[in-house]
């Protein structure tokens, strides 16, 4: 596997007056790789670009090592893709619909129907696969879309708003599910979301854009690391004891809505927190170190953006 999967020097794509995306630079490794940003950012753009649904007005793109605009035929065997909108072929039943995606793909009949079942399998289909797709609900319909995308062994999958139009149970499930592609199977996922839950669970890479600009490409860890100097506490009592202890080290501390304590202590580790919980021998059920990095980052980002336009 090449490096970086995804290589970019100053890609852009206009239509008319607007720069959906405007210079795109960047150089990203495999891995789980959340795509953030406002809706109309340029999220869905920059994937269609790279995939060749649309066409580059000016710059370069490599995926898995290739010439986007040029080696199409190749690039689109090895890479994955679910679009934010349905994508089925209505009157097909589910098994039939991704059994054609994998010849699509090159693969033979047989080889492609006996993938088309496994992948059903791994995304928890049952018999609802022998229905036709315009019957499926909003869940089945994303979970079809997830095994279309990955009935070929893709080294690279590209999915946006996956759990669009789910309740929380469907969401977690399919967040599950796209997770092990990358930690059990090894295959590159391009999360494109606007829920910064979704990224912040699954993904180790983070790129924010607005307004068709890169603003932050880092790791979660990094953007973590760089507010490690606050955290919250979850106590099941005494917490203005708590509050009055952090205040009287000149922490800055705060009771928030959800019954956390949310202390900037502004240390390098968690030590001197947990230190102060044992003083007060204040056993807490949980301490979340940096618990809205991703969150913070993201809003300075877009401000940053506005204040820029």
């Amino acid at each position: 596997m090449a490096p970086f999967v995804i290589e970019t020097e100053g890609l852009s794509k206009v239509f008319g007056q607007q720069r959906a995306l405007d210079g795109v630079d960047l150089k990203v490794a495999p891995g789980a790789i959340g795509l953030l940003g406002p809706n109309g950012a340029g999220k869905s753009t920059f994937m269609k670009c790279l995939l060749q649904l649309q066409p580059v007005t000016s710059g370069s793109a490599r995926l898995l090592g290739r010439e986007v605009g040029r080696e199409g035929r190749e690039i689109r065997k090895r890479v994955g893709y679910t679009p934010e909108q349905d994508c089925h072929i209505p009157g097909m039943v589910g098994c039939e619909y991704v059994t054609y995606c994998a010849q699509l793909c090159g693969l033979p009949f047989r080889v492609a129907r006996q993938r088309a079942h496994e992948m059903l399998d791994f995304v928890g289909m049952g018999q609802e696969r022998y229905r036709r797709v315009d019957t499926y609900s909003t869940g089945m319909k994303q979970r079809l879309k997830l095994a279309q995308a990955i009935v070929h062994d893709p080294e690279i999958v590209f999915l946006d708003e996956p759990t669009n139009g789910l309740d929380p149970k469907g969401q977690a499930q399919i967040l599950e599910l796209v997770q092990s592609l990358w930690r059990q199977f090894g295959i590159t996922v391009v999360l494109s979301s606007h829920l910064l839950h979704d990224v912040d669970r699954i993904c180790e890479q983070i790129i924010i854009i607005a307004r068709g600009r890169v603003l932050v490409h880092d790791s979660l860890q990094n953007l973590k690391a760089r507010r490690r100097g606050e955290a919250e506490v979850v106590v099941s009592e005494r917490h203005e004891e708590l509050l009055s202890a952090c205040r009287k080290r000149n922490w800055a501390a705060d009771l928030l809505p959800n019954g956390h304590v949310k202390v900037v202590h502004g240390c390098d580790s968690l030590n001197p927190l947990i230190e102060l919980l044992d003083e007060l021998k204040l056993p807490p059920l949980e301490v979340i170190p940096s618990p809205n990095a991703l969150e913070e980052t993201f809003v300075q980002a877009l401000e940053l953006s506005r204040a820029a336009a």
